[in-house]
């Protein structure tokens, strides 16, 4: 009898010691249930918050954008033919402050660069820009064939259809002396990068490159047979290494949808003579000289910069001249902006149209 006793006894308590795990492990359960739950709502807070202050930073770097045209509005009433590094729209990076965050600018002028872009067959050629004729007028696969002859044959070629932005990239590119670059890595450069832009699949001159080029690599792509979108593209064409990209940056833009070739001869840098030096053909010296020549406020009329006497010993054809113009049309503006913790950058390109409106063409969220 008392062996029975001890046995229920026993009994007892190993049912209570199994009753205390399962309410622990309960308990535990609904602890880690509601640790996860409580996790999330603060997750889902911070994103919820991080949007919000990150559409903040958006809306301010939206509120760059029309200042800039208020900027350029007031830059171009007094002066609505001339533009030139005096008037205010190329002061130096500027910071406002606002509430709980700050924004910043800068407006740069996209016709004191070389415009990619300038290489499409739309653009003029030589014969084009000489007569002022526009380049409608001849077909895309003319010009195509006529640019892929002409490579052929050097920078300096006196060939009429020739594109004047073809012969300039190429000579850029060898005044930037980079490394293992010579004039025969220069053409190969522009005979690839005017096969990305043509729309034919006809290779250009010895460098070109097409579909099949790009389709055999490890990871295949075509090429884009259109304008450029950004100056980073170059990274997917031919020949373009990174070093060369990294030099041909400062001094080359892209116009988007437009194969314009104008520069302006008021707005070009001073401290990047190599840019002047591929446009006029000339040495560095004199290119450096030319600049040196120019004042604060610029040229009213181009007339005026071709009588300059440091031009007298360039010997300039037709078409070198049409490249130059005293009034700009698309500037761009790279913003960025903080509210709280929240950072944007957004690059805007901008037309000023024969009316004096400012139209964003183009719009790119990033730090490029």
């Amino acid at each position: 009898m008392v062996i029975k006793l001890i046995s229920r006894s026993c009994n007892r308590r190993g049912q209570r010691g199994v009753a205390l795990i399962t309410v622990m492990l309960i308990v535990a359960l609904a602890s880690i249930i509601a640790a996860q739950m409580t996790t999330r709502l603060q997750t889902q807070m911070q994103r919820s918050t991080n949007i919000s202050y990150n559409q903040q930073a958006y809306w301010y770097a939206l509120g760059a954008e029309a200042f800039t045209k208020r900027v350029l509005i007031k830059a171009f009433k007094d002066e609505p033919k001339v533009t030139h590094l005096e008037q205010i729209w190329a002061e130096e990076g500027s910071n406002y402050p606002v509430d709980f965050g700050e924004i910043s600018g800068e407006i740069s002028d996209l016709q004191s660069c070389l415009n990619l872009n300038a290489l499409h067959p739309e653009a003029k050629t030589k014969a084009e820009a000489e007569s002022g004729t526009g380049s409608s007028s001849t077909p895309k696969n003319k010009t195509k064939s006529a640019t892929a002859s002409s490579n052929s044959s050097g920078r300096n070629s006196g060939n009429s259809k020739q594109l004047p932005a073809a012969t300039v990239l190429e000579a850029l590119i060898v005044n930037l002396n980079i490394e293992g670059i010579g004039s025969f890595e220069a053409e190969a450069m522009v005979n690839a990068l005017t096969d990305w832009l043509d729309s034919n699949d006809m290779i250009t001159g010895s460098g070109g490159a097409e579909d099949n080029d790009y389709a055999s690599r490890e990871f295949p792509y075509l090429a884009a047979n259109s304008y450029l979108g950004s100056v980073n593209e170059l990274r997917l064409i031919e020949h373009f290494t990174p070093a060369v990209i990294l030099a041909l940056t400062p001094y080359v833009c892209v116009l988007p949808q437009n194969a314009q070739h104008l520069i302006n001869i008021n707005t070009l840098d001073a401290e990047k003579p190599e840019l002047l030096q591929a446009l006029l053909d000339s040495s560095l010296e004199d290119a450096q000289e030319v600049l040196s020549a120019r004042d604060s406020s610029g040229y009213e009329n181009v007339a005026d910069f071709f009588k300059l006497k440091e031009l007298t010993k360039i010997n300039m054809a037709k078409w070198q001249k049409a490249q130059f113009d005293i009034d700009s049309k698309y500037f761009k503006l790279k913003a960025s902006a903080r509210f709280n913790n929240s950072y944007f950058s957004m690059s805007s390109i901008m037309k000023v149209s024969n009316t004096q409106q400012i139209q964003v063409i183009s719009r790119t969220i990033g730090r490029n």
